[in-house]
């Protein structure tokens, strides 16, 4: 009886984790046959911050631009999901890649991140860890919320946006697209429901067997998040935006609805370019790589 009642008492870690071990083995096997596929990175760094530890990675690129990429992932994956980007972002700059902290991957979150603003905290101490003084940010899905939430609350580092398909930045998460999330986010659940919801956010494309989506489910599967929930960014925020962004909406994305964001986008960035990619579903970062590479470097100044 003690024990039941003790089990019932408990309280959850405040802090993301794996829930257990053969969990956490499962998802670094994945990882690293995923990152497999990336160029070699130059410098690997496990950098300090006041939530925890960020693994942040360092490639060399082919451009002068002063000014380096600071690649953010989406939720439930890592750096690996820049696998198809990576060769064609080092033709435009030197580039950072980084786990996000709270999230599966080889960042380890050791305190609670309570809210938007310690949300930006680390961030920022990530890139205040670096050696250059400004950075183009671009983020795939909620790291590009983690981008636009960073330069709301420190913009001090950041040169610019861009934003590939971002969530709850320019339009909210269809009540859809929620619903069918929510067997996913299940670790006991069959895997099935998992490879279902990962194919319907990649506009139908199968997912078995494909190193990132293997890496993707098993972080789905045996890490347990403790962060605060994102909220949709209010349109007069981002009006105080007055760094240049880039958005990249896709057409078919079931993320938002994409008309909505285009709309919102256009109307409250003071420094903004939107571009609609037709037919391109939440997985444009895989689809649509070199166009992607290519729109970057037309946005972003030749000489930083």
């Amino acid at each position: 009886m003690a024990l039941v009642v003790a089990l019932l008492l408990r309280q959850p870690s405040p802090v993301g984790h794996w829930r257990s071990a053969d969990g956490h083995d499962r998802y670094l096997a994945a990882y690293d046959e995923a990152f497999a596929d990336l160029p070699e990175p130059e410098r690997t760094r496990d950098v300090r911050t006041d939530f925890g530890v960020v693994r942040v990675y360092r490639f060399a690129g082919a451009s002068t631009r002063t000014t380096p990429l600071v690649l953010l992932p989406g939720t439930a994956s890592g750096t690996p999901v820049w696998a198809d980007n990576l060769p064609s972002l080092l033709d435009v700059a030197d580039v950072y890649a980084l786990d996000l902290l709270g999230e599966p991957g080889r960042s380890v979150q050791e305190r609670p991140i309570r809210d938007h603003g310690d949300q930006a905290a680390w961030l920022d101490q990530v890139l205040a860890a670096l050696p250059e003084d400004a950075f183009h940010l671009v983020g795939l899905s909620i790291g590009g919320w983690t981008a636009t939430n960073l330069v709301l609350h420190a913009p001090e580092r950041v040169a610019s946006l861009t934003l590939v398909d971002p969530v709850r930045v320019f339009a909210d998460i269809p009540a859809g697209t929620a619903v069918r999330s929510l067997p996913a986010s299940v670790p006991w659940l069959p895997r099935a429901w998992r490879d279902s919801f990962a194919s319907y956010t990649a506009g139908g494309a199968p997912v078995e067997d494909v190193p990132v989506a293997e890496m993707i489910e098993a972080g789905m599967q045996g890490y347990a998040m403790r962060l605060p929930q994102p909220s949709l960014v209010p349109e007069e925020d981002l009006g105080r935006i007055d760094v240049p962004v880039l958005a990249i909406v896709a057409e078919e994305s079931v993320m938002h609805d994409a008309s909505r964001a285009v709309e919102v986008a256009e109307r409250a960035l003071q420094d903004g370019t939107v571009s609609l990619y037709e037919g391109a579903s939440h997985a444009v970062n895989g689809e649509e790589p070199e166009r992607i590479a290519r729109d970057v470097a037309a946005f972003l100044p030749a000489d930083r």
